[in-house]
């Protein structure tokens, strides 16, 4: 038997099955752009439901060719603005059968420490960064969650209300550090950590850049560190970039290129704002914490 776990969130949609001792049968990220504009409209735009939908369809065959004992979908920082969001979750329960349900931002929160936790000692007090399309989560603990925030402020998000087009002026790239810096100013960490972890596709893809790597490799990616002085070079570089220059960065997920700018810029003003002056990037996440959530369930 196995399980099946499903994340909609504001820039990807992604696929986790399980088997009951925890091996990895099926693993699926594709890039749909949820939230794209729903800072401006309030709404999902029609095209990105679509594609959300047709992904979802897919990800219904692939589970029915798995005898899943659990399923389950969440749905994030999108899903939780969106005016249509539930119209959107009933739509996905006729194509899936399974209703999702929209998370706050700490139960995100937790689930994202859950799975980039897994393989860390339980002595060690971490910090987890979850920076997603809408939102981005902040989290510390031990075996459990003892700190957590979740500040609405994502790659999609900064991206539709300062980018709009590529490259970016120098005035509107300082404006982006301004708007981030004052919205990680609620961030409220006491004292240091043992490890500090960068998970989600922001992270993972300015780590793949960062190493040079032909294609994304995630078994490459999954261990790797990045340091904030690198994320400041890459900004840097990303902001004299045109969206097509970006699209051809060899490591990179081309439908991120509109993104990455975006994200890069809010790791850099987390990272400061937690004075740290690195992360290890860790592959798995909230996807991970809620199949293995799931997991726990049918034991």
């Amino acid at each position: 038997m196995t399980v099946a776990a499903i994340d909609i969130g504001s820039n990807s949609l992604r696929l986790l099955v399980l088997d009951r001792t925890g091996v990895e049968l099926e693993r699926d990220v594709t890039v749909t752009g949820l939230g794209s504009g729903i800072e401006a409209t309030g709404t999902f735009d029609p095209h990105a439901v679509e594609r959300t939908l047709d992904v979802i369809s897919r990800y219904a065959d692939v589970i029915a060719s798995h005898p899943v004992e659990l399923l389950k979908a969440v749905a994030t920082s999108a899903s939780r603005d969106a005016a249509n969001g539930e119209e959107l979750m009933i739509a996905i329960d006729n194509a899936l059968g399974v209703r999702p349900v929209i998370i706050d931002g700490a139960t995100e929160a937790s689930l994202a420490f859950f799975g980039a936790t897994i393989e860390s000692y339980p002595s060690d007090r971490k910090l987890v960064i979850d920076i997603g399309g809408g939102s981005t989560e902040v989290v510390v603990g031990y075996e459990s969650v003892t700190y957590a925030t979740s500040i609405d402020i994502g790659s999609v998000r900064l991206t539709d209300a300062f980018v709009a087009d590529r490259p970016v002026a120098p005035d509107v790239l300082d404006a982006m550090r301004a708007h981030t810096d004052r919205a990680f100013g609620q961030v409220a960490l006491v004292g240091p950590v043992d490890q500090a972890i960068g998970v989600a596709g922001t992270l993972t893809n300015l780590s793949a850049m960062a190493m040079h790597l032909e294609m994304y490799d995630r078994s490459v990616v999954d261990g790797s560190y990045i340091s904030l002085a690198v994320i400041s070079d890459l900004i840097e570089e990303l902001s004299t970039l045109t969206i097509a220059e970006t699209e051809m960065i060899p490591s990179l997920d081309p439908k991120r290129a509109r993104v990455i700018l975006a994200g890069a810029v809010i790791a850099h003003s987390i990272m400061t704002r937690c004075d740290i002056s690195g992360l290890r990037i860790s592959e798995r996440d909230l996807l991970d914490g809620l199949a293995r959530e799931l997991l726990q369930a049918i034991d």
